[in-house]
């Protein structure tokens, strides 16, 4: 089972599941153009000798793979593991590869939240979202969130609808040591009441036999 549906509860269901804006990884693409296209200039201006044309070549990959990865791959494998996901009962949030990070935040634990957008976050429909809650660790900032003022609403309205659901859980369940009233036109046994033996009981020889009371 795939997260994040692998750590929901039975009754909790995913609203949104985000990673980071796409603009993040508009960096880690031009390197990745850029490292390809150095490579094959260098390649193209290899020594034409045997020996020296493959130890150049040797040496343009073996840097130019290692670039790649360090300035290309990293940055979207971190963009890949990286999860917002708002849920009806919290927002947890997943970051890392090889150290993973996690934190759940509890609706009900939200004191407010906010978002900021610069003016190009605006044009590409980012920012970050701001969340404070009671807790340790109060304020978390969610950078290059999509949408991060659609998202604030959302959040704002799932922390209403939790409230909601939780004041109906409490009002149906009962409140410690309380009892259910007795149903209408129920009348208590008088002190020392037996209920009388089934019809054709004998009783048991050597005891007296059951005291009854008249109706009331």
């Amino acid at each position: 089972m795939a997260y994040p549906d692998k750590v929901l509860a039975d009754d909790e269901k995913v609203v949104a599941h985000l990673h980071p804006h796409w603009i993040t990884l508009v960096p880690a693409t031009l390197w990745f153009f850029a490292i390809c296209a150095a490579a094959g200039v260098g390649i193209a201006f290899a020594p034409e000798d045997g020996t020296g044309r493959t130890i150049v070549i040797g040496l343009i990959v073996v840097v130019g793979f290692a670039l790649l990865c360090w300035l290309a791959f990293a940055p979207w494998i971190r963009w890949r593991t990286t999860h917002y996901v708002f849920t009806s009962h919290r927002v947890l949030i997943r970051t890392g590869v090889f150290k993973h990070v996690g934190r759940d935040i509890a609706l009900q634990r939200i004191n407010d939240v906010g978002f900021s957008q610069s003016l190009w976050d605006r044009i590409v429909k980012a920012g970050t979202l701001t969340i404070e809650s009671a807790g340790e660790h109060g304020q978390q900032n969610l950078h290059n969130v999509p949408r991060s003022d659609s998202m604030q609403q959302t959040l704002n309205r799932l922390i209403e609808q939790d409230g909601e659901r939780r004041s109906r859980l409490n009002y149906q369940q009962p409140a410690p040591g309380y009892q259910q009233p007795p149903p209408p036109g129920y009348q208590p046994a008088p002190p020392g009441y037996q209920p009388p033996p089934p019809q054709g009981y004998q009783g048991q020889p050597g005891y007296p036999p059951t005291q009854q009371y008249p109706p009331q």
